[in-house]
């Protein structure tokens, strides 16, 4: 790994323009550094010392890797792979006057004011058919801009700095070309599309897409000495590239997993959201293969295990230091946050909360905490979702930023490779000072 942590996560962002793009990166990456990859929907043959990885629908990915002697407890990392965005509708395309605009969607809680005037992509996945019947999902993506979302002058809205309130059904269709010259319908989209990708739909014919809006603006240094990053969807793609740096860091003598959940952002209520089966059915698997297979043995092994729900924290903006508790306003640049809240909105717990501080001790990294104030509300994330469903002791904990589920994001330089040291401290622990 000769490219700072840095280039190794802009990369990341600039190739992840969906969940689905996101998995196969991370898959990418996996099988560079000698994963196995394994069907759900065949048998696995999992082999002390072994390193595996597996998807859900796409946009969701579990990798672990074995020790060669008995599994006595699993490090987990989890995140999720999924941001707000812009969805195109099942039937987008809408003729208005001389252009072509595709209507659509609010994907999540999006701050929806930084779309506008934004160079806007078009990635998500397709469904294709063959003449014979045979389908295959396809990966897409625009790689270049293809779209925007205009605001009105404020010549013709003289009340448009005033706090008003945006309208997606009829203010933010995305304005794709000229009528006449652009796609008007999802086939001639989809071929563009393929086209970019130096792909043709030949004789196959498209069933079903899912796709969206991205903003195409590469990630970047930020500030007058670099110490800020800002890019799409660091919320929680950050997670994601660190999490996945400390599996591949790791020195292979412990049990560690990588959990990339989809559909966080609107409930995880998916096949491969934290609501779904995915990490239950792998560790069932695990267990079966190099457990005592038994259900008590399972049992011992959940509580013998920890998760680590990683998922960026709200820093203390320079412009609205009222937004936070005084006690509590993470800092960016300041290492990694412990998040806190009396209503299980996150699962920390004061032993999984002294094992990280404990970690971040012994590596070196500074270590912040939050809590929200008291007449505010608070954001939740896969932490006690997976926490309720497995029994594990589980931590949440993220990086800082600013403008959280805006279009274009921004962080501390130096917090990505204090989180993957802690993360690295975590996967070496072994058993017996895990909790």
């Amino acid at each position: 790994m000769s490219r700072s942590v840095l280039e190794r996560l802009f990369d990341f962002l600039d190739h992840a323009h969906t969940s689905w793009h996101a998995a196969a990166r991370m898959a990418h990456h996996l099988r560079q550094a000698g994963y196995i990859a394994l069907d759900e929907r065949a048998v696995w043959g999992l082999e002390p010392g072994g390193r595996y990885y597996t998807t859900r629908d796409d946009g969701a990915l579990i990798a672990f890797q074995l020790p060669k002697g008995a599994v006595k407890a699993i490090r987990m990392i989890g995140a999720h792979t999924d941001s707000p965005h812009l969805r195109l509708k099942p039937s987008p395309f809408i003729i208005t006057r001389d252009w072509i605009a595709l209507g659509i969607e609010v994907y999540g809680g999006a701050l929806l004011a930084p779309w506008f005037d934004r160079d806007l992509g078009i990635a998500g996945r397709v469904l294709l058919a063959s003449p014979e019947g045979k389908c295959e999902t396809l990966l897409v993506d625009s790689l270049r801009p293809v779209a925007v979302v205009p605001s009105l002058a404020i010549h013709l809205d003289r009340e448009a700095n005033k706090g008003k309130t945006l309208n997606p059904q009829t203010q933010m269709n995305a304005i794709l070309g000229r009528a006449g010259n652009a796609p008007r319908d999802i086939t001639a989209l989809v071929e563009q599309l393929l086209a970019a990708q130096g792909e043709s739909l030949g004789e196959r014919r498209v069933i079903e897409f899912e796709l969206g809006l991205y903003d195409c603006q590469p990630a970047a240094r930020v500030g007058i000495n670099g110490e800020l990053f800002a890019s799409a969807r660091l919320d929680n793609l950050l997670s994601c590239f660190c999490g996945l740096e400390a599996l591949l860091q790791s020195d292979g003598e412990q049990a560690v997993m990588f959990v990339a959940n989809d559909h966080e952002e609107v409930g995880s209520g998916s096949p491969g959201g934290a609501q779904g089966t995915f990490l239950d059915d792998v560790l069932t698997r695990i267990h079966a293969a190099v457990g005592d297979g038994t259900p008590e043995g399972r049992i011992r092994l959940i509580q013998h295990s920890c998760m680590i729900s990683c998922d960026n924290a709200h820093g203390l903006h320079p412009n609205f230091l009222d937004r936070h508790d005084a006690g509590h306003a993470p800092a960016l640049n300041g290492g990694p946050v412990i998040k806190y809240n009396a209503n299980q909105r996150y699962a920390t717990a004061s032993r999984t909360a002294g094992l990280f501080k404990q970690l971040c001790a012994k590596a070196g990294v500074p270590v912040q905490a939050f809590s929200t104030r008291a007449d505010m509300g608070c954001g939740s994330t896969i932490g006690p979702l997976t926490a309720t469903a497995l029994g594990i002791a589980t931590l949440d904990v993220g990086l800082p930023q600013w403008a959280m589920h805006s279009i274009r994001e921004t962080a501390g330089s130096e917090d990505p490779a204090y989180l993957i040291k802690a993360l690295v401290e975590y996967c070496n622990t072994p058993d017996e000072t895990l909790l």
